[in-house]
């Protein structure tokens, strides 16, 4: 167990500036985008001489009930989720690189003859990395997500307090450390959902002698190309879309946060309302996928395929 840890650590120290430094620099400049946002607005309509509203253009330092500070409360809440999504996006970009590079680049420059001559086994070298990548990676990016999510609300709440509403009321009507823990919460489900495209990506960062990013995504896009032009999924009556989504996506976009929400139930009756926006990416939602065939099966084949790194690790040294 201690050298499984210092695996992963080591994982950390040689990847810092993707799994610290990017997360932290890509919510920063988020946050100082929309601080330069907020100040242009500020200028702009005192130039003009007009208020800042929200709400559908509700003047801040009118009266609120309780309602709508309700609405603005949740308002925030989601936007919190939408800045710690982004930075996850980018941590997912980051991942597929680092998943891409993981097995290959020390067979490109030999530093696998060094690990190889330590008492490290392969299965444990392969799994530090799928830890590092499902779920080191993403705490980090969650952490700097909520982090600047919380920034952004203070400031939100700050710039409408110049407006005549009551910032503390504001505050207390939003759910800052309830995004937290529901942000850090999802990241055992994501882990389970990312396995096939972390599994195909070590797979090809295993086998591939060359390129293995033309591997990783050539192979799955003409094999979807193929099932599309002979129409090969009409014999078990399946269309090229279901091949495309289910076996195509899943090996290319597993690691996009949220990924397991694409079949949620659309928001038809109130588009608008922020509630039950807020709903739909609540924990209850996104856990109701545990009950869907398409995570498992998507699991056990991530799970084949980081079998099939290790097993390839073992024999592959390009000597």
């Amino acid at each position: 167990m201690k050298t499984f840890y210092w695996l992963v650590k080591r994982e950390f120290w040689e990847h810092r500036g993707g799994f610290f430094w990017a997360p932290l620099i890509s919510g920063s400049v988020f946050l100082v985008l929309n601080i330069m946002a907020l100040i242009t607005g500020e200028v702009l309509g005192n130039r003009s001489n007009t208020h800042f509203n929200i709400a559908g253009g509700l003047n801040l330092s009118g009266h609120m009930d309780a309602d709508m500070l309700g609405k603005i409360g949740t308002g925030l809440d989601i936007a919190m989720y939408v800045v710690a999504g982004i930075v996850l996006m980018i941590m997912a970009i980051i991942v597929f690189f680092y998943c891409l590079g993981s097995l290959y680049d020390d067979r490109r420059d030999r530093s696998i003859l060094f690990w190889k001559s330590l008492p490290i086994s392969n299965r444990d070298t392969v799994l530090s990395k799928v830890v590092s990548a499902s779920i080191v990676a993403p705490v980090i990016a969650c952490v700097f997500g909520t982090a600047a999510g919380l920034l952004l609300l203070l400031i939100a709440a700050f710039t409408a307090s110049l407006h005549g509403l009551n910032m503390w009321a504001l505050l207390m009507n939003s759910h800052p450390l309830l995004v937290a823990i529901n942000m850090i919460s999802l990241i055992p489900l994501y882990a389970i959902w990312a396995l096939p495209t972390i599994g195909w990506l070590m797979f090809c960062s295993a086998w591939a002698r060359s390129k293995p990013f033309l591997w990783a995504l050539l192979a799955p896009l003409a094999a979807g190309v193929i099932v599309s032009w002979f129409g090969l999924m009409g014999l078990f009556n399946l269309g090229s879309g279901w091949f495309w989504k289910n076996i195509v996506s899943r090996m290319l976009l597993s690691l996009v946060p949220g990924g397991w929400l694409r079949d949620a139930a659309q928001i038809d009756n109130e588009p608008t309302d922020p509630s039950v926006i807020l709903d739909h990416i609540g924990l209850a939602h996104n856990y109701a996928t545990l009950a869907s065939p398409d995570l498992w099966i998507g699991a056990i084949a991530g799970s084949v395929l980081i079998s099939a790194a290790i097993w390839l690790r073992r024999w592959r040294d390009d000597s």
